[in-house]
């Protein structure tokens, strides 16, 4: 039987140079990397990933980014094909191919155009050497440039394909509690209790997130209730996305179907 699906979401502070007015193509070199090896080993992979503004500025050639909608749709509209052949570059050095799906909400919520998705997803996912990329469709859509930064998306795509896994890569080592004897963050390895998870949100997130911890606490939510294990972990240290799925103590890993306290539950292996 072949494997469930694992769902990746990259976010723009992981996929970005310092600035966020250009793709690090280092990053993109490592993490796909890391894709091809689990893809390579039967481990079915697709990526929910931003970047797309990042990408059209530096086309564009402009100084900064954007903070008009309009000004950021078009960036999107410019980037998404750099993003995509970046992609498809770093993937290609490893055998593979990507594809490319643009989706909005109502791709999902509507239920021919859901049908449709999965349908396609099914068949990319059964197709050698595929990887699909999935991205908000910027240039007509709002909801990414404004809310969440592809975290809620990359939740429902996990569910659309019911995957075993979704890991979503940020700028931080997962979720931090606010509150700890040492007075400074610290990394919460197991959340078992997702309504308890959202007392350690602090207002601060990445200079160009758009979402930050909320969106991604309310993704986890989402994909958890489904019945998909999830991992908050940092996307710009070596081996997180082996470790998530291998069942390492990496991030902060949200067990379905766990009862106790926070950090205190047994973690459960995400190898389905």
């Amino acid at each position: 039987m072949k494997k469930r699906p694992v769902v990746l979401k990259f976010g723009t502070g992981i996929l970005a140079r310092e600035g966020g007015c250009s793709l690090d193509e280092s990053q993109f070199r490592r993490l796909c990397k890391e894709i091809a090896e689990l893809a390579a080993e039967g481990t079915p992979c697709i990526v929910v990933s931003s970047g797309a503004v990042a990408a059209g500025v530096d086309a564009l050639k402009l100084a900064k980014r954007p903070t008009d909608l309009a000004g950021k749709q078009a960036c999107a509209a410019v980037g998404q094909p750099a993003l995509m052949t970046s992609y498809g570059r770093h993937l290609g050095r490893h055998g593979f191919r990507a594809a490319q799906l643009l989706l909005t909400h109502d791709d999902i919520f509507d239920a021919g155009r859901r049908r449709n998705a999965s349908v396609t997803l099914e068949k990319l996912l059964a197709s050698p050497g595929v990887i699909p990329i999935i991205n908000e469709n910027d240039s007509v859509a709002v909801e990414e440039l404004r809310f969440g930064d592809n975290d809620r998306l990359s939740a429902e795509v996990a569910q659309l394909v019911k995957a075993r896994l979704l890991i979503l890569l940020t700028s931080a080592d997962g979720l931090l509690a606010r509150a700890t004897p040492s007075g400074k963050p610290e990394r919460v390895p197991v959340v078992t209790e997702i309504k308890q998870a959202f007392r350690h949100v602090t207002p601060e997130r990445g200079e160009h997130s758009t979402g930050g911890m909320l969106t991604k606490l309310q993704a986890v939510e989402s994909a958890v209730k489904a019945g998909i294990e999830t991992v908050i972990a940092h996307g710009r240290k070596k081996d997180q996305i082996r470790g998530a799925v291998e069942g390492a103590d990496v991030g902060t890993r949200f067990p379905v179907g766990g009862k106790g306290k926070d950090g205190k539950a047994a973690r459960q292996s995400s190898r389905k």
